[in-house]
This record gives C-alpha cells, structure tokens and sequence, in this order.
C-alpha cells in the first residue's frame, strides 16, 4: 500500500517463509547456496539498514542467518515483523524496509534475482513519480528464491 514518499507495491505482496533452514544451525553459506542455485546470485552479507528505503529496479530477499530482527515494511507506519535464524523475507521492488530492532548477532544474506539491478530510494522529494512507473516495469524473477522453479512464488505474485 502506498505511504506518501513511499510508492510500496500495489501489486505484489511480502513474504516471509518461516524456518527455512533451522533456527540453530543456519549458516550463509547454507543461504548462498540456496538463493543462487534459484537464480537469485547473493550479493551481501551484513544487517538491515536502520533508515526506511526501498529498491524501485529490483525485488530483494533477505536470509536472516544469526540472531532476530524486527523489522518494518511499508514506511514509518507500516507493518513491524519479526525474522529469527533460518527465516527468508521476500520484499517487492518498491517496498520500504528498515530496521526497528535487532539482537546484537542479528546477520543476514542479501540477494537480487539475476539480470536485476538494484538501485537505492529513501523516498526524498522528487522520487516520485517516475519511480512508480519504473517499479512497476521490474519483471518477475525466474524462480522462487527459496523453492526454485515450482514455488509458491509464481502463485503469489501471478
């Protein structure tokens, strides 16, 4: 849902796939692998900025490895969710994400699907409105992140 400086994503939704890997033993490489192996190639470890922006040229997925986050979706008064070790947030291009909370280990694994090219938007005067008509030109990735070719994906975001 649109929130004034922040254009969000009408069209397609968040998601959070719980428990991917094991909440005690998720490693990044265990992210790595299975992000790339699904076309979508990691691009950064590291944590989740603590300032509301969003990506207007590329979807984004995050694999929390270490620790917990809470996190909000949707600019300043959007929704607050919580990630731990193991779970995977799918975050639409357009989508304002920031960091609310963390625990003091909290990492994760970023990455975007092959052949997009992610940009960086803080929702500063004069974004809007051309980032809306390039948000909603953003293809749809190849395959799920976490479930390849025949995840819930494609279903979601048809």
């Amino acid at each position: 849902m649109e929130n004034g400086p922040f254009p969000n994503n009408g069209r397609l939704p968040l998601l959070i796939f719980k428990q991917v890997f094991e909440k005690n033993s998720a490693t990044p490489e265990q992210f790595e692998e299975l992000f790339s192996s699904n076309f979508w190639p990691a691009a950064w470890r590291n944590g989740l900025y603590s300032f509301h922006h969003y990506h207007s040229t590329a979807h984004e997925v995050l694999g929390v490895y270490r620790g917990w986050v809470e996190a909000c979706f949707g600019g300043p008064d959007g929704l607050i969710l919580m990630a731990e070790a193991g779970d995977v947030i799918l975050i639409p291009a357009g989508v304002s994400h920031c960091n609310e909370k963390q625990s003091s280990d909290f990492r994760v694994v970023g990455a975007y699907p092959q052949d997009q090219i992610w940009d960086m938007k803080y929702g500063r005067d004069g974004e809007r409105p051309t980032v809306d008509h390039v948000i909603s030109g953003v293809s749809m990735p190849a395959a799920d992140p976490v479930s390849g070719m025949n995840g819930p994906l494609k279903t979601l975001w048809a």
